[in-house]
């Protein structure tokens, strides 16, 4: 411990004396870490972001839809969803065999419908859900209770509103469940009120599937199907119990599906798997360029370590013959020179920690991002830095430890 608290006094000494040099060298270092830093952060901050957004679409989903662009010319001149009630009653009564947690039909109004109350009034999109809608969409109350099944048996006249629908039906300060609205002329009952939904990112990307979560009126899928007189559902949202097993089960109940209508239709099965693959693989990319990007500053930083300690080496021959002259060994001039530049780059680390955590709680404000600092990245980026000194220090320091001694006494 002696040997190496002198080694570290005599190493700052050494730096010491060449102040502006060594700081130039410590700045580059800072610079590059800094980056790496951001970078990191800001992509991981992206990430959450992004995974947070595609939650309120149920992370464990497929969706089951009739396709529509079959190369079959019957099955695309058929009309219908090709989805009905006996469809959903059968893959629910086999949900467990099929490894579906949660079903749920989804039922679309053919066009906005304007819903009143008294002389307000919202054009509102109006879909016809089940009991597990809410569930596997992950759709939080602010108040009141989800549909429960006599709602949906007995066609209930009840509805779920989202936030922005009735904040504009429903006079400000006044608490929309139990207030009861008119659409397409027939009153229903608010008995919830959705939490608010955040897809500003997808939605600025057009990746929201053009989708206002926050402008939903929801009502009992029997309830719409009474209304506009059919028993078609438009597609189908399952729950998978294993987010591996998504695509399994998508192709699966796809088949079943197939089988059930004798051919007369086909279906296509999306799962939220897949585009979460998908982000992955744009993300990380997105990150990796980012990262090598910013790295390249990082090199920068390291070839100027390179350039200082061999110029150290230079300016400090005849010292180096002195020293090993009376009894210092090969191992302790390299332990010298590899210390001066390893503090060089470790300082340059924890300054480029400090600048780069400031520049990502600004990217942040900036971009609207949440700032999502990694305990691991900032030891890694530490690391890598010392690394960089050591690697950078190593050449100029052999030359200095096999220096023999006469010949560098005689420098001038």
């Amino acid at each position: 411990m002696n040997r190496l608290l002198s080694n570290i006094a005599q190493a700052l000494q050494a730096l010491n004396v060449h102040r502006r040099r060594a700081a130039l060298s410590v700045l580059g270092i800072t610079i590059g870490i800094a980056a790496v830093m951001a970078v990191g952060t800001i992509s991981r901050g992206g990430n959450h972001l992004i995974y947070r957004e595609l939650e309120t679409f149920g992370l464990n989903s497929v969706w089951l839809y009739r396709n529509w662009n079959t190369q079959d010319v019957k099955q695309r001149e058929k009309p219908g969803s090709g989805i009905d009630n006996d469809d959903y009653a059968s893959l629910n009564n086999d949900r467990k065999q099929l490894g579906i947690s949660h079903i749920t039909p989804n039922v679309s109004a053919p066009y906005r419908w304007v819903s009143k109350q008294g002389n307000r009034e919202a054009n509102t999109r109006i879909i016809g859900v089940g009991r597990d809608y809410t569930t596997i969409a992950n759709d939080k109350f602010k108040a009141g209770r989800a549909f429960n099944q006599n709602d949906i048996d007995s066609r209930q006249a009840v509805v779920l509103m989202a936030p922005q629908a009735a904040s504009l039906l429903i006079e400000p300060g006044t608490n929309p469940v139990g207030q009861r609205i008119y659409i397409d002329g027939k009153r229903f009952l608010i008995i919830g009120l959705l939490e608010e939904k955040s897809r500003d990112f997808l939605a600025s990307i057009g990746s929201d599937g053009g989708q206002n979560a926050n402008d939903r009126v929801l009502m009992p899928y029997t309830t719409l199907q009474r209304m506009l007189g059919h028993k078609e559902i438009g597609h189908l949202q399952l729950e998978v119990e294993e987010f591996d097993e998504a695509a399994a089960v998508a192709e699966n109940t796809r088949q079943r599906l197939i089988t059930s209508h004798a051919g007369g239709y086909d279906y296509r099965a999306e799962t939220m798997a897949s585009y979460i693959e998908t982000t992955n693989r744009i993300l990380n990319g997105v990150s990796i360029i980012g990262i090598v990007s910013a790295s390249i500053s990082l090199l920068v930083g390291g070839m100027g370590i390179m350039n200082v300690m061999g110029t150290a080496v230079l300016e400090r021959t005849r010292e180096i013959g002195v020293r090993k002259a009376i009894g210092a060994r090969e191992k302790d001039i390299m332990t010298q020179f590899l210390m001066e530049a390893g503090l060089i780059s470790a300082i340059g680390g924890l300054m480029g920690l400090l600048v780069g955590t400031i520049a990502s709680v600004v990217l942040a404000k900036l971009t609207d991002f949440p700032l999502i600092p990694s305990p691991t990245q900032v030891v890694l980026a530490l690391v890598i830095s010392i690394m960089v000194g050591l690697l950078s220090g190593f050449l100029p320091a052999r030359r200095a430890a096999r220096m023999k001694p006469v010949q560098a006494l005689r420098s001038d």
